[in-house]
């Protein structure tokens, strides 16, 4: 029983269940009440253990319902494989290098948690850094984790090639995009306009003389996805599509957000890749984050993974905010 009413605390404030979790907390009460019947009057004990009997049964029925209307998005809310996007901002060479480096940040905090990544694409600028580039992570909680990072990111700091010591700004945007199981999207097949091509890079015979790239087009919203990581086309054909569905279902959740986030007073985040959501400055040694509007020392270690007290502090932002 107090298992149930330690659950049932969560859902308290959910407008889907509240009217259940309500009709729960009304049979808690008749079941001490015919608990304390039997200690005051034992000639009701047959009675009252009937009704007891009646009240655990619906109140089984009640936590099933709940579960089945709470539970069974859980997997759509927080599933376990994300690809992670990181695309060069304003600033050149500077922001492909700071794209490349954000990168890095989240790949070695992914080898801190036991989760595996994989690169699907990249796209490099002159200077060696990231026009823009997609991961696979794959891992508890990796989206529950990551969810905050979508967002521009702005680095300030001296680059290499300036030669008069100036503090330059580049920005580059990142977008975590969760893998869902379950999805509501559809896709009419004459809505894609699907390419091949040969992947580049490293990878043998078969790379060169096959055409594995595939890159598909959605034409309605313009979306465009590539995927040049697996051997086959078939199998990048099929990571292609999982990330153009996540792309999609991304849009729609930005934008039912940005309706919900309208009603409220302050707000963690979006998860609108548009938004600013952090300041790495390296002459003040110092990380910004402006949706909690609080600071961190060291930014080396930071850029080096270590970004799990950033992300506790905005989970608690986002829990008292709630």
């Amino acid at each position: 029983m107090a298992e149930h009413t330690i659950h049932l605390e969560e859902y308290a404030n959910d407008h889907r269940v509240a009217y259940l979790v309500a009709e729960w907390n009304r049979l808690s009460q008749a079941e001490k009440d015919a608990i304390e019947l039997i200690e005051v009057d034992p000639a009701m004990k047959e009675l009252a253990e009937k009704e007891l009997h009646d009240i655990e049964s619906q109140k089984d029925v009640l936590m099933k319902q709940i579960e089945s209307i709470v539970g069974g998005d859980n997997e759509r809310e927080w599933p376990n494989e994300i690809v992670v996007e990181v695309r060069a901002g304003v600033g050149g060479d500077e922001a492909a290098l700071f794209a490349e480096e954000l990168a890095a940040m989240y790949l070695k905090y992914a080898e801190t948690q036991g989760w595996k990544s994989k690169a699907l694409d990249e796209s490099r600028s002159s200077l060696g850094g990231y026009k823009e580039a997609q991961f696979e992570i794959k891992g508890t909680d990796c989206y529950r984790k990551l969810r905050y990072e979508t967002g521009v990111h702005r680095v300030q700091r001296v680059p290499m090639t300036e030669k008069a010591g100036r503090t330059h700004t580049s920005t580059a945007s990142v977008a975590i995009l969760p893998i869902y199981k379950r999805t509501k999207i559809e896709i009419n097949p004459s809505d894609l306009e699907i390419e091949t091509s040969r992947s580049g890079g490293a990878g043998g015979q078969n790379v060169n003389k096959v055409e594995t790239a595939v890159r598909i087009v959605h034409k309605p919203t313009g979306l465009d996805v590539k995927c040049t990581s697996e051997r086959s086309q078939a199998q990048n054909k099929e990571k292609a599509m999982t990330l153009l569905i996540s792309r999609l279902q991304q849009m729609q959740d930005e934008a039912a957000e940005r309706e919900r986030a309208a009603d409220r007073k302050a707000q963690v985040g979006t998860g609108d890749r548009s938004e600013k959501i952090r300041t790495y400055n390296f002459p003040q040694d110092r990380v910004t984050d402006h949706r909690i509007k609080e600071s961190w020392s060291n930014v080396p270690k930071i850029m080096g993974g270590a970004i799990e007290p950033i992300l506790e502090a905005l989970k608690k932002a986002e829990a008292a905010e709630a």
